[in-house]
């Protein structure tokens, strides 16, 4: 069965996604970039009257009021911004108030994912170590506009929940057009112990994206998207 898909933001990351979209079951109807959509100006209800799902890849500045509006259309969303994630609670409010739909995450690749549960793994064990330090690092190209990036911060975290206390130095780079490597370390005076992951281009993000547009027809809520990677098809 073929669905209908909107891409609210279609820079290299939305047009990658109509390109793959496809693949997924869906047909694209309409591609909104920021000259089209100002101030949401294009999320209407006659717009989206057919659409599914969306895909929101905008800008941190304009993404959570295109969740909102598009929750207030009854349409669900897949978000992959980054840089907006200090509005959402109130995001996650509008979704629910208005009985919608949305996967949101710093990082749509499945191998972040996997990547993100390995580094918990390790935090646990390292948090007994005392002599251990730790620091993140990062680099990405010069479009990126976050830094530090929201999925190293979202990392820093889960090592801190994993139970690693004791400081963890952070740091990024952007240049270029490197599609994000991102390495977690711990260092002693007797040896260092690096994870790392790299990402060969922006397609695994997009195909994550796709398969969670996929699996969130039908549902209600809000999800982060290492929540239901188990889950989808």
């Amino acid at each position: 069965m073929t669905r209908a898909l909107a891409i609210v933001g279609h820079g290299k990351m939305g047009r990658l996604i109509e390109e793959l979209a496809p693949e997924y079951g869906f047909e694209v109807r309409l591609a909104l970039n920021s000259a089209k959509n100002a101030s949401g100006a294009a999320l209407t209800r006659e717009s989206f009257r057919e659409v599914d799902v969306a895909v929101e890849f905008s800008t941190p500045s304009a993404a959570a009021q295109n969740i909102r509006q598009l929750a207030a259309l009854s349409v669900p969303v897949v978000a992959g911004t980054t840089g907006w994630f200090q509005e959402l609670a109130c995001v996650r409010e509008a979704v629910q108030s208005n009985n919608g739909a949305l996967v949101w995450s710093p990082n749509f690749s499945v191998g972040v994912y996997r990547f993100r549960q390995i580094i918990a793994q390790a935090a646990r064990a390292f948090a007994a170590e005392g002599e251990y330090q730790a620091w993140g690092w990062e680099i990405h190209h010069a479009a990126k506009r976050d830094a530090l990036s929201g999925t190293l911060l979202a990392v820093a975290e889960e090592m801190k929940q994993a139970g690693f206390d004791r400081e963890i130095n952070l740091s990024a780079n952007r240049a270029g057009a490197h599609p994000g490597t991102h390495e977690i370390g711990f260092d002693s005076s007797s040896d260092t112990i690096t994870i790392r992951h790299t990402a060969r281009s922006r397609e695994g993000f997009a195909r994550g994206a796709l398969r969670a547009a996929r699996w969130i027809v039908g549902k209600k809520g809000v999800f982060e998207f290492r929540e239901i990677v188990n889950e989808l098809g």
